[in-house]
């Protein structure tokens, strides 16, 4: 099975929640976008899709060989096709790239057909997430913390245009993630999210 159908596989509905829109994990790095993404598409029953894993399976290179090779502006449009087709799939929960957010057409595209959920952790959790893991093109730096935090200070005031925001803690678990995700959601967004017993 190819991951592409892997991520496409069909999960029994959850019938404790109705989703009615599709929910996209936007944030940094290191946030927890696909762990919390994954689990919460188990949650409620949906489809996970992660925009970087369909991009490498049409380019079949990774994220990394295609910004070598191609440079950041290629990688960036194919994002926002990948992005754009991916929002008019079965509604599921979709996890981005750390720098999807960042594009105006990619906000819009998903507001329009989705809700942005961001996961606003700090710069200390995010270092301590990243540090060890090669798999970060941009972090590739002589001092790659100096790298990501000037890379925080300019993504967050774009991350504060999500639809919905949600704090990453350090000692909150992942399913206790998923919780805040789906109470978030369900007191601020009824139009994506509603109980069945409501």
């Amino acid at each position: 099975m190819s991951e592409k159908q892997h991520n496409q596989t069909k999960i029994p509905v959850s019938t404790q929640y109705h989703l009615k829109k599709t929910i996209v994990m936007v944030g940094m790095m290191g946030a927890g976008k696909t762990a919390v993404g994954r689990a919460l598409a188990q949650r409620l029953g949906v489809p996970f899709l992660d925009s970087d894993a369909e991009i490498e399976a049409a380019a079949s290179r990774t994220v990394q060989e295609i910004f070598a090779r191609d440079g950041e502006p290629f990688f960036r449009a194919k994002e926002t096709q990948v992005i754009s087709r991916l929002l008019d799939a079965e509604r599921g929960i979709l996890s981005t790239g750390g720098g999807a957010f960042l594009a105006q057409e990619n906000r819009e595209n998903i507001s329009a057909r989705g809700v942005s959920v961001w996961l606003n952790a700090d710069l200390d959790l995010l270092w301590q997430r990243v540090r060890h893991k090669d798999t970060r093109p941009l972090l590739r730096t002589p001092d790659p913390r100096a790298t990501l935090a000037e890379i925080y200070d300019a993504r967050v005031p774009l991350y504060a245009l999500a639809d919905v925001s949600v704090q990453s803690l350090p000692d909150v678990s992942i399913d206790d993630m998923v919780n805040r995700v789906i109470a978030t959601l369900l007191a601020e967004r009824p139009d994506v999210l509603e109980s069945a017993d409501a």
